[in-house]
């Protein structure tokens, strides 16, 4: 699959495409071990921030990774028509206590759809959900243009 042309998203481009997709891919560090999970999020274009609802127990791994220091990076994408465009937002996940949830923030994670079909590996009644908020520090996109002859071949 070859490349015929790549640029960078504008603000507003950015911006459209976390603003149609309610998912993308969450990847954390500790140490030097990766770890990354699929989740649901809204975003606020106005304040560029995404909002997670993470679901989990509280001995699981993805409790342990989000507990970590280390920067936070969530992927949305997109793909068809030769066209594949990515957004990645870099930066702090900061939890939102419920007690101190405001109604702009319940209409943020009202954003943030819960998928179509779930499947834990737990009872729901042992799942946490912990809200949290995604300020990057670095917010960038891309879209990359693919040679039509190359994909056919």
């Amino acid at each position: 699959m070859g490349l015929d042309q790549q640029t960078e998203l504008s603000r507003d481009e950015i911006d459209a495409l976390l603003g149609r997709h309610e998912t993308g891919v969450l990847s954390l560090a500790r140490g030097d071990e990766p770890y990354a999970v699929p989740i649901s999020y809204g975003y606020d274009a106005d304040d560029r921030q995404l909002y997670l609802r993470l679901v989990s127990t509280p001995e699981s791994e993805k409790r342990q990774f989000v507990r970590s220091d280390a920067p936070a990076r969530l992927v949305v994408y997109e793909e068809g028509d030769g066209i594949y465009e990515s957004v990645v937002a870099i930066g702090t996940l900061e939890e939102i206590p419920r007690e101190e949830l405001t109604v702009e923030h319940v209409e943020q994670y009202g954003d943030a759809k819960r998928p179509l079909f779930e499947i834990w590996g737990q009872a729901k009644s042992d799942l946490d959900v912990e809200l949290y908020r995604l300020d990057p520090e670095t917010l960038s996109g891309h879209r990359i243009f693919l040679d039509r002859d190359s994909v056919s071949q």
